[in-house]
């Protein structure tokens, strides 16, 4: 009988590698992962409120990681460029994507000729990041101070209100379309050619106001050139308790949040997923990355692959929504 029980065990650590060679070399390179510099894809413009969240993250995470992970910007068709590209690489841990609503829940709904990628079958969540509520923010000399004053001044003057937003499709577009349908009001939906213009339109006031992702308004709040209102979450911000929710201030059911994650190509060992999630919560909740984090406007937030998952599945209908309303189509 020992003659037997040795023969097996010399069997499965000989033989059997060389029958099942992908469960070993499986586990050898997530063991020694990572070995080389990381690609770490942003379907956003540098300087854009993503760009600046994750690139703090790549910083942590490289360095806990003990290989650099190489921020590179692939922009256009709603954030699908980005997407295909993490979308069709190899599965082996080395190119990642900075996952967020314009990739994986907007992009693909508007330009779906051009997107060769499926958002839910082709990635795998592995945690959020961040999360970027939308904040509703007015030229300060504008003539309405609360939610229901915005509401009240549009239903009295129906298509005289300018609302601003980054450019038809985007975040911004959607969450004020959102807006508009929730409260029953007629706007003038005004599209910039991307954050920085719809940003300054606001502040010097040739639109009046907009609504979205936070980090792009924080220190023009601080310093006096925009007023905020009030935040798009189901939860008041920890950025800004003092200001209420969209909910509270008398629109109820509106919610509107933007979000930051880590995803990789469908087919990623299982080992590799694992060591990155546990890797990018102890960047996250690093006490020095989560405060850079929030200098940007950002809440640290971590999550489940599942957590993640469900989240990009109820804001694909969500987003879904808006741009039914809005009728957006691109041929």
């Amino acid at each position: 009988m020992r003659h037997t029980l040795k023969a097996a065990f010399v069997f499965s650590l000989t033989i059997l590698p060389c029958l099942y060679p992908g469960a070993a070399t499986a586990a050898e390179a997530a063991k020694d992962y990572p070995t080389k510099p990381i690609r770490f894809v942003l379907a956003q413009t540098a300087g854009s409120s993503i760009d600046t969240m994750s690139r703090v993250i790549a910083t942590k995470l490289g360095e806990l990681l003990g290989e650099q992970l190489v921020v590179d910007n692939r922009t256009g068709a709603g954030g699908t460029i980005g997407g295909a590209i993490v979308a069709h690489s190899e599965p082996d841990g080395y190119t990642l994507l900075a996952s967020a609503t314009a990739s994986q829940v907007i992009g693909p709904q508007i330009y779906k000729k051009v997107t060769t990628y499926d958002p839910f079958k082709d990635f795998t969540p592995i945690s959020l990041f961040a999360l970027t509520q939308n904040v509703l923010i007015v030229n300060p000399k504008a003539p309405f101070k609360s939610v229901k004053e915005v509401i009240a001044y549009a239903k009295a003057n129906p298509g005289k209100i300018n609302w601003a937003n980054a450019g038809t499709g985007f975040q911004s577009h959607l969450a004020g379309v959102l807006f508009t349908h929730v409260a029953k009001i007629d706007v003038l939906h005004v599209p910039y050619k991307g954050a920085g213009p719809m940003v300054a339109g606001v502040i010097s006031g040739e639109s009046d106001i907009t609504i979205g992702p936070a980090p792009a308004w924080m220190v023009h709040v601080q310093a006096g050139r925009a007023r905020a209102l009030a935040m798009g979450g189901e939860k008041r911000s920890v950025l800004w308790p003092d200001l209420p929710t969209i909910i509270e201030s008398g629109l109820p059911g509106y919610v509107s949040n933007g979000w930051a994650g880590l995803a990789a190509p469908r087919g990623t060992p299982k080992a590799i997923l694992n060591k990155l999630h546990a890797t990018l919560v102890k960047a996250v909740n690093d006490p020095a990355t989560g405060e850079a984090l929030k200098r940007v406007g950002a809440e640290p937030l971590t999550s489940t692959p599942a957590e993640f998952a469900a989240l990009i599945a109820k804001d694909w209908k969500s987003f879904g929504e808006a741009i039914r309303i809005a009728n957006l189509k691109v041929d």
